[in-house]
């Protein structure tokens, strides 16, 4: 499905990430992770057959500069994805929450997000194709307990269907993907760093059993259907989906 095409991932080397990467370098595409941590980038590439550089994806010149040199190895530059994570902070109301635990993933998820679109876009536009591709929780309607992920959620929207707007025109089409939580992605080090209490692997499976719950199909997105849709959302087959969010959360969220 996407034979000869040629993506970045950024945040790459994540267990999402890498399985979207398996998943497009089995469809044929050339892939590039990039990420800041060398050694968790080294072993993702080398587990999906993509290749990776060393790269802060909130840093403008050298997005910029990475851009151009995927170009320059490739040939071209068809897919991005912006994966990298924004320092959501849950788990108390709004009325106990610091202003910086609210607002850092509103602004650091914008800004990182508006800097890859624009070097992907920059690039694809002048090729007359490509595809940007971005990923939250769909929370973008405000939920309780959740701070500034809502706000950051809604921001993204926004951003990515301006994207699609503006770039249509030249054949680039630009949407992203609504999942509510990939459980198989949760671990007790991230949910901590969100905000959650210490918890053991049986903790974190009472969470995903929670998750599963308030989906209509009783079953939460995992890595692999959200890489089967990255996949199809990347290709020729979706190309008639622009300016949208493609809604995977199983129902939580309904449209």
């Amino acid at each position: 499905m996407l034979k000869d095409k040629v993506a970045v991932i950024y945040g790459g080397a994540g267990s999402l990430g890498s399985g979207i990467a398996k998943a497009y370098t089995e469809a044929g595409a050339r892939v590039f992770l990039a990420g800041r941590t060398e050694s968790a980038l080294r072993k993702a590439a080398a587990e999906t057959g993509a290749e990776y550089d060393v790269l802060d994806a909130r840093d403008e010149a050298a997005v910029e500069a990475h851009a151009a040199s995927v170009v320059e190895r490739a040939g071209r530059l068809d897919i991005s994805f912006n994966l990298v994570p924004r320092g959501d902070f849950q788990g108390q109301p709004l009325t106990e929450m610091s202003v910086e635990d609210y607002t850092r993933p509103v602004v650091q998820g914008i800004a990182c997000q508006f800097i890859t679109a624009r070097a992907a876009a920059r690039r694809m536009t002048a090729q007359g194709s490509g595809v940007i591709l971005s990923l939250d929780s769909a929370s973008g309607n405000g939920s309780p307990m959740l701070g500034g992920t809502g706000a950051a959620d809604g921001a993204i929207d926004a951003l990515i269907r301006q994207f699609a707007q503006e770039c249509g025109p030249a054949g680039v089409r630009v949407c992203g993907i609504w999942t509510a939580g990939v459980t198989d992605t949760l671990t007790p080090e991230k949910l901590t760093a969100a905000g959650a209490p210490a918890m053991d692997e049986a903790a974190v499976q009472g969470i995903r059993g929670h998750l599963d719950s308030l989906r209509m199909t009783r079953r939460s997105p995992r890595i692999a259907d959200i890489a089967a849709l990255a996949t199809f959302l990347a290709s020729d087959a979706g190309a008639s989906i622009t300016g949208t969010w493609v809604n995977a959360t199983a129902g939580m969220f309904p449209s």
